[in-house]
């Protein structure tokens, strides 16, 4: 009998030589760390060192989420991974109407550069690699990163680290926008630019699949339409004078691990494959680096249970395996408690020791590509890239990722999706291990990690002592040269980072570039 993917391909009972019949292995496979680098950016991959293990982690306080990464740093975390509040986000103060219950409630509450200070005190910059989930504010706290290093006496080109700067896929996903598409693609052509002067390695963008995998993609579409958003932001920045070799290599991508480990190794070989021959091809890029397909892959949150939650352990397991199989150059393992509240410090701990075990106790670091050659995951690669290649096709029919977006198209793809995994699960046809199957009559007792709702009134008292004993004038000045910036063409990081010196806040640098530019309002929002 013959099963589907998670993307609806069929999955045959075997395999064999003839799945590979007529089959160019120079063309499709390449050596690892050669183009089309289907087996791996690199040539050693793990058999020189692991990939970077990040630990996505950040609620209440800044204080409070320092805390946790020292504790992270302690237990082996080789990079941090910065989660920030929901308001944070959005681009509002914690003390704006709009934030009220929300402060510190899913990340990090920051509000100035002396919030930034506090997160990361007695970290050194110069020797971690930080990366910040933050889209449509990129710019704002990249700035403050920046400047807290400088206090610290760490140059820019020294800081290593990713900003997610994907704002297209929120306007498909996930929803914390800010600004209309077109500001927003003009405001990522000027985080390149910046980065290519003053933050050589750092990586700009972070082009994201992930959210849209939460929101109900399959493992096709989110490889089709994360390509086809990365597609615009080469063609903007190209458009804004920039050199693809310019900017390319500094480009990584974000995707999900799931459960399906066969399908998932395959949808990264397809994917690598897939972009070296669109940069080489379609942009012209001649550095290898900007062939590579770098990405970071976190695993798959919505898959994660509240019903027995220790099972999320095996679940993670599985999925952690699949992201170092698919060759992911650095992993984010979800806590087994996450479908209920936020990580405690042990669980936190845990989903480390997962990496630590896959790295440490296991074989798959000793060959740099175990699954080259494989009958089922060569030919489900190959599957993946032809389905990838049609959707691809149908965003630029419709004239490309913007255009598409302001037409809902990838939203109404998604959703479509979303809803057959729900009614496949909710007749049983798809099994949810204590969801719909092997289910317990009585959940055992679980006490979750619970924010402080104090901290809102205490992010309140903070920014009125700022706003109290800073140079107001000087504030107003550097605010009123952003928004000259964003009326022409000047790069606006420059006034931003004199903003954010001069104690502005996230919320007074967004309402500046809100009162040019405006902001987004859905379609469908009528």
């Amino acid at each position: 009998m013959t099963r589907e993917s998670e993307s609806g391909l069929p999955i045959e009972p075997v395999y064999g030589p003839g799945a590979l019949q007529g089959w160019d292995p120079g063309e499709r496979l390449g050596e690892p760390g050669g183009y089309p680098f289907t087996r791996g950016v690199y040539p050693t991959m793990y058999t020189g060192r692991p990939w970077t293990m990040r630990q996505y982690a950040g609620f209440g306080t800044a204080a409070e989420s320092n805390a946790r990464y020292r504790q992270l740093i302690e237990q082996g975390t080789t990079g941090l991974s910065v989660a920030f509040d929901l308001p944070t986000q959005m681009g509002h103060d914690s003390d704006a109407p709009l934030a009220h219950g929300e402060v510190g409630r899913v990340g990090v509450a920051i509000d100035s550069i002396e919030d930034m200070r506090v997160l990361f005190g007695g970290i050194p910059l110069d020797r971690v690699s930080t990366s910040m989930t933050i889209n449509a504010p990129a710019a704002v706290l990249l700035l403050l990163y920046q400047l807290v290093a400088e206090e610290q006496g760490v140059p820019g080109e020294k800081l290593t680290g990713t900003v997610q700067n994907d704002v297209l896929k929120e306007y498909i996903a996930r929803g914390t926008y800010i600004f209309p598409p077109k500001p927003s693609l003009r405001l990522t052509a000027d985080i390149f630019r910046y980065c290519r002067a003053e933050l050589p390695r750092w990586n700009t963008i972070s082009v994201s699949g992930y959210h849209m995998a939460e929101a109900g993609a399959s493992p096709a579409q989110e490889i089709a339409f994360t390509l086809a958003d990365a597609v615009e932001y080469v063609r903007t920045a190209m458009a804004a004078g920039m050199d693809v070799d310019a900017f390319a290599p500094r480009l990584s991508f974000f995707f999900v691990a799931r459960t399906t480990l066969l399908e998932e190794v395959a949808k990264f070989r397809a994917a690598r494959r897939i972009w070296a021959r669109l940069m080489r091809e379609e942009f012209g890029a001649r550095d290898p680096k900007s062939w590579m397909l770098r990405f970071h892959t976190q695993t798959a949150g919505v898959q994660l249970t509240a019903q027995q939650p220790e099972v999320n352990l095996v679940r993670v397991a599985v999925q952690g395996l699949a992201a170092v199989l698919g060759g992911t150059q650095s992993l984010h393992t979800n806590s087994f408690d996450e479908a209920i509240a936020l990580p405690t410090g042990r669980s936190a701990r845990l989903a480390l020791r997962t990496q630590q075990v896959l790295a440490h106790e296991t074989d798959v670091t000793a060959t740099v590509d175990p699954f080259a050659g494989s009958y089922v995951v060569e030919s489900m690669t190959d599957a993946l890239e032809e389905a990838v290649g049609e959707l691809m096709d149908r965003v630029e029919e419709r004239g490309g990722a913007v255009e598409a977006i302001e037409q809902g198209f990838q939203k109404e793809e998604i959703e479509r999706n979303a809803y057959r995994i729900a009614r496949e699960t909710d007749a049983g046809e798809r099994v949810v291990v204590g969801v719909n199957r092997f289910r317990l009559d009585e959940e055992e007792p679980y006490e979750p990690l619970r924010v402080d709702p104090a901290i809102e009134a205490a992010q309140a008292e903070r920014l009125a002592a700022l706003r109290a004993r800073r140079d107001q004038p000087a504030v107003g000045t550097a605010l009123a040269a952003l928004r000259t910036a964003a009326q022409g063409d000047d790069n606006v990081l420059y006034p931003m980072k004199d903003a954010l010196r001069a104690h502005a806040t996230i919320g007074e640098i967004c309402t500046a570039l809100r009162e040019v530019w405006g902001t987004h309002v859905p379609s469908d929002a009528f």
